[in-house]
């Protein structure tokens, strides 16, 4: 068990309102800290002071935005069978790449599941050539085709399902240009200052409005999921996590993918293309939750709003090798260690 998890139930009134309340809607603002803490009822410094101590035991990841899937750059999920003698080994290679950002074991025979994020398709393609050719293994090839509902701003304390109310989708409009030198300094994340937005501008010689108004125009837009409190879920409580995925008529999946991603212990869902002979699935959600039980129980409700004798399979995350932010726009020299690690 990790410290952070072990300090979970310690959690003080105003970490759990910070975490409850501001995964979105984040005052964007030249003082957000400011304008929470008058929501809250508390000093803008002790805000930042909790954020920070938040962010330092692994509570939060990050305040800053989540870019929606296809409008910045690309990803693709990938997956792999690893042999057991060999999966830690393996999991650091893979890990190693800067582009990986997610990297988890899954119980299944394809145990090794990760997220490739780059600049475009061809780009990603490249890096997971090279994760074969170093990390000797061979890749599972997962693009998504659809998002449904992606959002893993969820309340963690007010109710009892992995999903959230309130949920809204963001515009879905299509591909733009988009500053990627904003993107490269905000993806990980704002500064816990007062005036973070004008920290981010003098970096990049610009006007704090200027930041400000652009961050506003890529949630209008779609560009962004969401901006607020990133959330690390496993190290508060929420271990079992299920992806399932499902065999759906292709005429039909559209529409119970919708009915999928309004249930509210769904917080992603999502298609992607069935690989002939290998992976006959197509659709794809996420429940999280604390227990395995009820986590199930939760499947078994789902399974009521797919055409009967739909094949699925459960597949609980066993381990995480890595999570934190996308990187879409990646500096020039950014440090990677798959070289060193032929598994």
């Amino acid at each position: 068990m990790s410290i952070a998890a072990a300090r979970f139930p310690a959690l003080d009134p105003l970490a759990r309102a910070l975490i409850d309340g501001w995964q979105r809607d984040f005052p964007l603002l030249p003082r957000p800290f400011m304008r929470i803490g008058e929501a809250l009822g508390a000093d803008e410094r002790l805000v930042l002071a909790t954020l920070a101590r938040l962010q330092r035991d692994g509570v939060i990841s990050r305040v800053g935005p989540v870019f929606r899937p296809g409008r910045v750059g690309a990803s693709m999920l990938a997956a792999a069978a690893v042999p057991p003698a060999r999966l830690e080994r393996v999991a650091a290679c893979v890990s190693g790449f800067a582009e990986v950002n997610h990297n988890y074991e899954r119980e299944h025979r394809l145990n090794l599941w990760f997220v490739v994020t780059g600049p475009d398709r061809a780009a990603i393609e490249a890096v997971v050539r090279r994760i074969e050719a170093r990390c000797g293994i061979e890749v599972l090839r997962l693009p998504m085709e659809r998002d449904y509902h992606i959002d893993l701003a969820f309340p963690l304390w007010r109710g009892d399902g992995g999903g959230h109310a309130g949920r809204r989708r963001a515009g879905v409009g299509g591909r733009a240009a988009v500053d990627t030198a904003l993107v490269a300094a905000v993806q990980g994340g704002i500064p816990l200052v007062p005036r973070p937005f004008a920290r981010v501008a003098e970096a990049l010689g610009r006007g704090e409005g200027e930041v400000i108004a652009a961050l506003e125009g890529w949630l209008a837009d779609g560009v962004l999921s969401r901006f607020g409190i990133v959330v690390r879920h496993h190290e508060l409580g929420w271990r079992a996590n299920a992806m399932v995925v499902w065999d759906v008529a292709d005429g039909v999946v559209d529409e119970v993918g919708a009915r999928l991603a309004a249930h509210p212990a769904v917080t992603l869902c999502y298609r992607r293309p069935r690989v002939e002979g290998i992976w006959p699935y197509n659709l794809y959600c996420m429940v999280h939750g604390r227990e395995r039980a009820r986590v199930l129980a939760q499947i078994e409700a789902l399974a009521r709003l797919v055409p009967p004798g739909t094949r699925r399979e459960v597949l609980f995350s066993r381990r995480r090798f890595k999570q934190r932010g996308a990187r879409y726009a990646l500096p020039a020299a950014v440090p990677e260690t798959g070289d060193a690690c032929r598994a």
